[in-house]
């Protein structure tokens, strides 16, 4: 049992709660062993509240963390001896992960094994599961028809007892492409050790303990250097989809400048063209496209254009609902998703753990920065009032109108221009989710503007100003959250966003963490008002990246004098 140690920063709860004291000298150390295997819910000020949950606990086992290394991490930092029934839970939570076993029998069917007679019983009685299970073979196996594989998973998850998948995956139609040792653009080109980590995570030798999973790195940190290298080391057709089309043309062009696959063996699946080449990119939005609401989805059907030998989820945390339901039934393909963050604001983690693959590998935003792999970042709030003649609007507006108020304060424009004054040398992002309020000061700073109906060649064109260094202001709609590369921007201005999101203040710290010359620094800027439900979401919002190590300086100004946050 634990010593009683008050220098220590933790505080393990009977109820799977950890209190974490930030001031604690020992703190960044245990909270970067405890976001191996737990998920912050509360970052106030002095005390972060984690919780221990059976999916961070299976995330965990699948990228290697022993249970032992769990329990002697919270023994190590905590304040006081650990309740005995949190350490028999986590024993229990991991012993699940891997009592039930997928393998391959022959091409149309699978056996589903269990460690011990009471949990077959337990799971052939479930009403869940019952329906998945095409025969009983033994008091141990079961029979499962391959179509139903990733619909049992998905059972096993949610009764508590994830599967381990081993009934491995179809090659796929062969593909030869290397990595060049200098790009076509000049530069020398070498994985960093992380990123090599991550494929050799994901790949496992080839084994069926590989091949479907979730690599988890920062934004800027090279996941679709990773994702290519999944690729080259599977010599394999794939299929890559993401989020915009954008998006798209920065895969290709990475593709196309690192390895050496040609123009005409990499095609682009979208709403302007519908190439089916061995390497074939495509967008969430095509992939969900129909005419009418009770209408077939009329792309899907480029999962069966190819042999395809993997699939990649680029930003697989914006993953649609209809696109995990058809990956359901493409079990026996490779998979491979890509993210900053696993937390989705729809509360579908377990199904991508079930359908995608648990966490393979991840790295530490704060290692990373350490390491110059990405930016150092200093992100700030400021808060400012509401002004006089909209309080009583507030005031007496629902919750819903309460969050839009707040979040257009037309005090707001005067900050953002005194930060643009105070960062004139550096390339600077202006993010909003209202498209009014982005497009009116866009207009009165006679900024560029992009918004979600910008047409591709504009964006394309001012994205290319932007890196060229002909602009250096560009004021973005919500699609910044989504893969956007501005390798040179170092300041973001947030001047609103969706409610508590927790992912898309991630995205978009993220896009100005590409590494820099010089000082390798960033700054993010989030504009809120003061004392309203604005100032309530960014606390939520902010939860991530105070788990990644984070943390946010607060600044107040007033209408007096609105350079006060400078101070």
């Amino acid at each position: 049992m634990s010593k009683v140690n008050l220098e220590n920063p933790l505080i393990v709860q009977g109820d799977h709660t950890v209190l974490a004291e930030v001031e604690s000298p020992r703190y960044a150390q245990a909270r970067d062993e405890l976001a191996r295997f737990a998920e912050l819910v509360k970052s106030p000020e002095h005390i972060h509240t984690y919780r221990i949950t059976p999916l961070s606990i299976w995330n965990a086992c699948a990228a290697g963390v022993k249970t032992d290394q769990i329990i002697g991490s919270l023994h190590k930092f905590s304040k006081y001896p650990i309740p005995e029934h949190v350490l028999v839970k986590i024993q229990d939570f991991a012993s699940r992960y891997g009592r039930l076993k997928l393998m391959r029998r022959d091409s149309e069917t699978l056996i589903l094994s269990a460690n011990a007679e009471p949990l077959a019983e337990e799971i052939s009685h479930n009403n869940l599961v019952l329906p998945l299970l095409a025969e009983r073979l033994s008091p141990l196996t079961f029979r499962i028809e391959s179509i139903s594989r990733g619909k049992l998973k998905q059972a096993l998850v949610k009764i508590g007892f994830p599967a381990e998948d081993l009934a491995g995956y179809t090659k796929g139609e062969e593909l030869c492409m290397e990595f060049r040792n200098t790009t076509v653009a000049g530069e020398a080109f070498l994985l960093r050790s992380y990123q090599n980590d991550s494929v050799r995570a994901f790949h496992a030798n080839g084994s069926n303990s590989g091949g479907s999973g979730v690599i988890v790195l920062p934004c800027g940190a090279g996941k679709t250097i990773v994702g290519i290298a999944c690729m080259a080391r599977l010599q394999s057709s794939t299929l890559i989809l993401t989020t915009s089309v954008t998006a798209v043309r920065q895969w290709k062009n990475e593709l196309l400048d690192k390895t050496t696959l040609t123009e005409e063996q990499i095609g682009e699946y979208s709403g302007k063209m519908k190439q089916i080449r061995p390497i074939t990119l495509a967008t969430y939005q095509i992939m969900t496209y129909r005419k009418t609401k009770d209408s077939n989805f009329e792309h899907m059907s480029l999962f069966d254009q190819r042999n395809w030998g993997l699939i990649i989820y680029d930003e697989v945390h914006l993953l649609p609902a209809p696109v995990f339901q058809f990956t359901a039934f493409l079990q026996a393909r490779r998979r491979l998703g890509l993210t900053a963050t696993l937390v989705r604001e729809d509360g579908r983690e377990n199904d991508v753990f079930a359908l995608i693959g648990p966490k393979k590998a991840d790295a530490p935003w704060k290692t990373l920065e350490k390491q110059g792999w990405i930016a150092k970042a200093d992100c700030t709030e400021i808060r400012i009032p509401l002004p006089q003649d909209i309080r009583m609007p507030y005031a007496v507006a629902d919750s819903k109108r309460k969050f839009r108020i707040a979040s257009e304060n037309p005090l707001k424009e005067q900050i953002v221009k005194n930060i643009i004054s105070r960062y004139k040398q550096e390339k600077i992002l202006i993010i909003a989710m209202y498209l009014d309020q982005i497009k009116s000061i866009a207009k009165n700073l006679d900024i560029p503007v992009l918004t979600g109906s910008t047409s591709q060649d504009k964006r394309d064109k001012l994205f290319a100003d932007f890196k060229e260094g002909k602009i250096h202001i560009l004021a973005v709609s919500k699609i910044a959250n989504f893969a956007v590369d501005l390798p040179d921007a170092s300041v973001a201005i947030q001047i609103s966003g969706t409610f508590g999101s927790r992912q898309e203040e991630a995205q978009r710290l993220g896009r100005i963490l590409r590494p820099k010359q010089g000082l390798n620094r960033a700054h993010f800027f989030t504009l809120v008002s003061a004392d309203t439900i604005e100032q309530d979401f960014a606390l939520k919002r902010q939860l991530f990246l105070c788990e990644q190590g984070y943390t946010y300086s607060i600044r107040d100004t007033d209408r007096e004098d609105p350079n006060s946050f400078l101070q």
